[in-house]
Parts: C-alpha cells; structure tokens; sequence
C-alpha cells in the first residue's frame, strides 16, 4: 500500500523539496563567503555553528503562535539563516581584530561581545519592528505575511539570545585552531626582508621569533 498526494498537496509536497534544496545551497554559499570574507574555514563554521540553535527559535516561534511550517514560513527560515550571520559577524570581525592587536582569545571575544552588544541589540531591535507590520495588518494575503512576520519578529528575537551566547562559547573552541590574521603579514614581511637580506645577516624580530616556534634564528 502506498499514498499518492495529488492535487494542492502534490504542489505543496513539491514546493517543501524545492525548498530544502535552496536552503541548503544558501547555507553552503553563506560558509563559502563568509570564508572567503575571513580567509578562514574555522571563522565561517564558527558563525554557522549558531545557524540551527536560531532555527529552532524560529520553529519554537511558529509553534507557539499556533503556525505551520509552510512554504511562506519555510522563506522566512532561508532568510533567517543570513540574518543571523549578519550579528555574527559584527563579533567575530572585532574579535579578529583585537587579536591581531595581541589580545589572547578569551580576552578578545570578552571585549568584543561587551563592545558589540549594543549594535546586535540594536539590529534586532529595528528588525523586529519593522517586521511588526506583517503580523498585525490583516487582509488579503494575510497568512502568507503573518508567516514570515512571525519567523522575523520571534526567530531573530530568539535568535539573538542565541549569537550572544553561544558565538562566543563556539569562539573560545574554535579560534585557537586558527592563528591570527597579523601572524601571516609578520611571515610574509619576514619572508620579503629575509630574502633581499644578505646571507647569514638576516635576523627576525622579536615579535616574529614568537611566530616560528622551535625556528633557530641565524647568527649575526
């Protein structure tokens, strides 16, 4: 035995598959450019780690207005995804550069969650209410607003939480696999002066001696 959908739920069926499609192919893209905005794999996944936690608040936001997960809502969640990356990124980014300036990871993503905070909140904020308008105004075409309102205004709300918790949990983790972005501009500085150095007159400084552990640095 076997069940053949037809009719509006054949479309709907087809529009769900259609969907999730996208919506990986949007996550794949988001982690290639965030990757490539960084010049790092380990920044993009530490972005992407907050993706899921932020889509179950968009669910949970659903469930609770007593929604579905249709393919309005389903559009909302594609968006949500580059929505969150956007707050991400305004932490991470400062995070980066606090490093490069000699913080160590937990004191940079510290500073830089306190410094941030405000501009993410305030994101949020002016998100939120301009996705007010679709939950409240009634009318022709009304459920289809009603569904990405609730994703905007419920899924950031809680989302939010999410990228102040949670990015800077994943960055004490992941960010010391990678090392700072000033420790490749010191190697190809010392490269350069190394190479149009004379031989056995080169001698790295100190701040690049820190940068080749267990490298002996040639005599005068």
């Amino acid at each position: 035995m076997s069940v053949a959908f037809t009719g509006e739920a054949k479309e709907l069926n087809n529009a769900s598959g259609g969907v999730a499609r996208t919506f990986i192919f949007a996550l794949v893209i988001v982690v290639l450019v965030l990757a490539a905005q960084f010049e790092s794999f380990t920044a993009a996944f530490i972005l992407v780690a907050t993706v899921p936690f932020g889509l179950a608040a968009a669910v949970f936001a659903i469930l609770l207005t007593g929604g579905s997960l249709n393919i309005y809502s389903q559009i909302g969640l594609v968006m949500l995804v580059g929505l969150m990356s956007k707050n991400g990124i305004l932490i991470v980014e400062f995070a980066n550069q606090l490093r490069d300036a000699g913080q160590s990871v937990k004191e940079s993503i510290r500073n830089a969650s306190l410094i941030r905070l405000r501009p993410v909140v305030m994101t949020m904020v002016s998100t939120v209410l301009g996705g007010l308008p679709l939950i409240l105004r009634g009318g022709a075409g009304a459920e289809a607003r009603q569904a990405l309102g609730w994703i905007i205004v419920g899924g950031l709300g809680f989302a939010t939480i999410f990228t102040l918790f949670l990015t800077p949990v994943v960055y004490s983790l992941l960010a010391g696999f990678a090392k700072p972005r000033i420790t490749e501009a010191r190697r190809l500085a010392r490269e350069m002066r190394e190479a149009e150095a004379a031989p056995g007159t080169f001698r790295p400084t100190p701040e690049e001696e820190g940068d080749m552990p267990g490298r002996p640095v040639p005599a005068e």
